[in-house]
């Protein structure tokens, strides 16, 4: 008789509750399974995989000092569970609650019913501040900041592993996925998160603050930490708790590390909130948060404006650079991230989930319950928050003010004077560069922004629109709470306890 672990997005054995939950005495199994139907969604990505194959491995290497080296399985989930239960008679099962897509929530209800059948008894523990079955918002900061806020759980000593083939950790091309170049791609695994972690707390992070809406600057301020909480090579809640103890050291200091690191704890307050905003309502994946909007842009792009989008084509200078960087790196600063997707959803007028498919498959970080939500919030389609259409010409000059970014990922620019880089168009020569070298602007920026504002503050002055807004507030943040914006890259003047649905910094 076995008790089965079941690894998802928790690869780690430090403050792994559902790790610590297991009887010494009592044999295990330590699996991962590799599910090749999820790595052919639209939202996943080899960049992705290969970030957890390379934790998988680290993972592996921990287990086996304990003595149960990790298990690895490639096929859907209930087959693998079948296999392992008609071998080895499992009689519990235990693993994290998840908060995921659409796909691992279904996946999860198979797995619940498949277990009931068996009568092996699944426990799920909660590994973040995400409560599942919560019945309202009134009450959840302060829950999640209880939880944050208890010890870390130990690590066992041993475990008992059995005498079983551990399995080949596939590579991304067994998996028939599409293996991109990107050499400044995060790698993956626990020591790499500890490497990151204690060298934004100690050197990098001193100018977060203020680094972190600069593409140039955020590359080395922001703490980078985004994937490794993804896939839980770091809990939630040691991460919390060692940026807190130093927060205690830098007290009363004026160099700058005070300011960052109550903005950095804050946005890992936010990034709690927006995951609970998915597990509560899993729908927010699909379908717009306000209703008013269902219908408002084409649900069959226009494919010409969304390849350009993608590939870092619209001739929109520093949108290119951004986009080129992200498809490149895996990464971008929130900053940008946001002026992609609102550019996408008002300039272009694409649907938000035509044009979030894509940023999901180039995020090593990608985390559904925070991507959705942005998605949603920067495409205006909430209904509580305000409408922030960014103007992307103006965001070139003010975070790259050298052009130094802009030139590096645009080098069709190279001729082009400074003065002129991000709006190639107005300088005397661009017949020489544009339309050749460099396409031309595939919208007039200012003409395209003053479209979409009209047609969405059009729904937004409706009686439909005003119901049902209310309601949403209601349901999404709890009474005490604010529905409004806090300016970008401001810190929040409140505590993290006291949230909004305001938007998440996502630099981290």
């Amino acid at each position: 008789m076995t008790t089965l672990l079941w690894f998802k997005r928790d690869l780690r054995i430090y403050d792994h509750p559902a790790l610590a939950s297991i009887n010494g005495d009592i044999s295990i199994i330590p699996l991962f399974v590799v599910e090749p139907e999820y790595w052919q969604l639209p939202d996943t990505s080899a960049r992705q995989y290969q970030f957890i194959a390379e934790s998988l491995q680290s993972l592996r290497g921990d287990l086996a000092q304990l003595g149960a080296p990790l298990i690895v399985r490639v096929g859907d989930v209930l087959d693998v569970l079948n296999s392992l239960h008609h071998q080895h008679e499992l009689i519990h099962m235990v693993s994290h609650e998840e908060t995921g897509n659409l796909w691992t929530f279904r996946r999860d209800q198979r797995v619940a019913a498949w277990a009931r059948q068996k009568s092996i008894q699944w426990d799920e523990y909660q590994q973040s501040g995400v409560v599942r079955r919560l019945p309202g918002r009134d009450g959840w900061a302060a829950r999640r900041e209880k939880f944050v806020r208890q010890p870390c759980v130990n690590t066992p000593k041993t475990l008992k592993g059995i005498p079983i083939d551990a399995g080949a950790i596939p590579s991304a091309r067994d998996l028939g996925l599409v293996t991109d170049t990107f050499p400044e791609r995060q790698p993956g695994g626990r020591d790499s998160a500890l490497t990151l972690l204690d060298g934004f707390l100690t050197k990098r992070g001193l100018t977060y603050r203020k680094a972190m809406s600069s593409p140039v600057q955020g590359e080395w301020a922001c703490s980078r930490l985004s994937p490794h909480l993804a896939v839980g090579t770091l809990s939630m809640r040691e991460t919390v708790q060692v940026a807190s103890a130093r927060k205690i050291e830098v007290k009363g200091t004026r160099d700058g590390w005070a300011g960052s690191l109550k903005s950095f704890t804050s946005r890992l307050a936010w990034r709690d909130h927006f995951m609970q905003k998915l597990e509560d309502a899993p729908r927010i994946e699909t379908h717009c948060l306000h209703s008013a909007y269902e219908n408002q842009r084409p649900r069959t792009p226009d494919a010409t404006r969304l390849q350009a989008w993608e590939t870092g084509e619209t001739g929109l200078p520093f949108v290119d650079a951004c986009m080129r960087y992200l498809n490149a790196t895996g990464w971008l600063n929130f900053r940008m991230r946001s002026m992609l997707m609102a550019v996408a959803s008002y300039h272009l007028w694409l649907d938000w989930r035509s044009s979030g498919p894509h940023l999901a498959r180039m995020f090593t970080d990608y985390e559904p319950g925070i991507h959705w939500s942005q998605c949603q919030m920067q495409a205006g389609t909430t209904g509580m928050n305000t409408i922030r259409i960014y103007n992307p010409v103006k965001q070139g000059y003010d975070q790259d003010p050298t052009g130094v970014f802009t030139r590096r990922w645009v080098p069709e620019l190279a001729d082009v004077p400074d003065q002129f880089l991000q709006e190639p168009w107005r300088w005397e020569n661009a017949a020489k560069v544009l339309g050749r070298k460099y396409p031309n602007p595939i919208v007039d920026v200012k003409s395209a922004a003053a479209t979409a504002r009209d047609k969405v503050w059009a729904v937004r002055k409706g009686d439909h629109f005003q119901n049902e807004a209310a309601q949403i507030v209601e349901k999404h943040a709890s009474r005490k709470d604010s529905a409004r914006n806090f300016v970008d890259d401001r810190a929040p003047k409140r505590k993290p306890r006291k949230t909004d649905d305001a938007q998440l910094k996502l630099d981290l």
